[in-house]
């Protein structure tokens, strides 16, 4: 069976192209399956060396294109089936117009608008054969009353980090994204100031970087707070060390956040997570998780002081349970293996 594992970028390594790149790099052992992969450029977008230094680990075929580019029609139509990332049209409506399988993965909740743009995701959701929500939040979005019996709601995941670090010898708070706008990193920082805690045992490292970089400097200056760590962006082993070695992993986020990879990623080393009730992160951090309200300052620097205080039975408690419920949660590659299969043959 031909496979084609389609999706838009900004041409950059993110989110949506790292499960990509994961998903692909599985179904390459699959012998079942003829596989080529196909990132589409979006508008304005450039291709950037991560993205390809990333890729360039397949065995497979893969593509770069941009949009309107007459490969891209001919690679969906040389595939029997389909997978899409979320709901692009210029995807969606040549593989069903050359009649083939088609299913996606939709990754971001759905704005109520009615400009042309949406009409037309709304209905490139509906052609498809079967539709993978990454999130209950987001799923409820695009279906808010009866669910479909094509739909369900997979969380997508790539690979996970490769590391471990006893409890005992973890320290901190730990914050990983992109310094933009809504995802709370100021309020993380102000709530982290309020403590008053030991800034050699518990640190707070912010890995990344963005926009947001020099109001980010000036607001940890302006407030003389100790202990802030800005390593900037690291490259993937780095940030796995890291992410073991933290004490707690936090998510601030107040932007109606899609899923929430870190904490996954956090939870998956047994470490447990502070979060905000914020679109998918309630579910990314599952029940061992603490939960703040979005912007509530007060509210995350009390999670910060009790994640603190607890005694050591307790989080054992909870980073054990985030990393076995993960089990239940998720599903295994070999998921979209048998979805593939069992779609081709309908």
């Amino acid at each position: 069976m031909k496979l084609l594992i389609a999706s838009p970028t900004q041409g950059h390594y993110g989110g949506i192209e790292a499960f990509v790149i994961a998903l692909a790099s599985a179904a390459e052992r699959w012998p079942e399956f003829d596989l080529q992969v196909c990132f589409k450029l979006v508008k304005n977008a450039e291709l950037k060396d991560d993205l390809q230094a990333a890729a360039g680990a397949l065995t497979c075929p893969v593509h770069y294109v941009h949009r309107g580019d007459s490969r891209l029609f001919k690679l969906i139509r040389r595939a029997d089936i389909v997978h899409g990332q979320n709901t692009s049209p210029d995807i969606v409506f040549p593989a069903r117009l050359f009649r083939k399988k088609l299913v996606l993965t939709i990754h971001n909740w759905r704005r109520q608008n009615s400009d042309v743009h949406s009409i037309l995701w709304g209905l490139g959701a509906r052609l498809a054969h079967r539709r993978w929500y990454n999130s209950r939040f987001v799923w409820d979005t695009w279906e808010p009353e009866q669910k479909s019996k094509r739909s369900d709601c997979v969380p997508t995941v790539c690979r996970f980090p490769q590391a471990w670090c006893p409890p005992a010898q973890r320290k901190g708070f730990l914050f990983v994204g992109r310094w933009i706008e809504n995802k709370g990193i100021e309020d993380l920082i102000m709530a982290y100031a309020r403590t008053g805690l030991d800034p050699v045992q518990w640190p707070l490292v912010l890995i990344g970087d963005g926009p947001l970089k020099p109001k980010v400097q000036a607001l940890i200056t302006g407030l003389g707070v100790n202990g802030v760590e800005l390593p900037g962006f690291i490259d993937d082993q780095a940030k796995a060390d890291r992410l073991a070695s933290t004490r707690w992993l936090v998510a601030p986020a107040r932007t109606q956040e899609d899923l929430g990879l870190t904490p996954i990623e956090a939870r998956s080393v047994g470490v447990p997570v502070i979060v905000t009730r914020d679109g998918g992160l309630p579910e990314a951090g599952g029940d061992a998780a603490l939960l703040v309200q979005p912007g509530n300052i007060e509210e995350l620097t009390a999670a910060l002081k009790r994640a603190a205080a607890m005694d050591g039975r307790e989080y054992a408690e909870r980073a054990e349970l985030g990393r076995t419920t993960l089990k239940n949660y998720l599903r295994p590659m070999e998921f979209y293996r048998e979805a593939y299969t069992k779609v081709c043959h309908e």
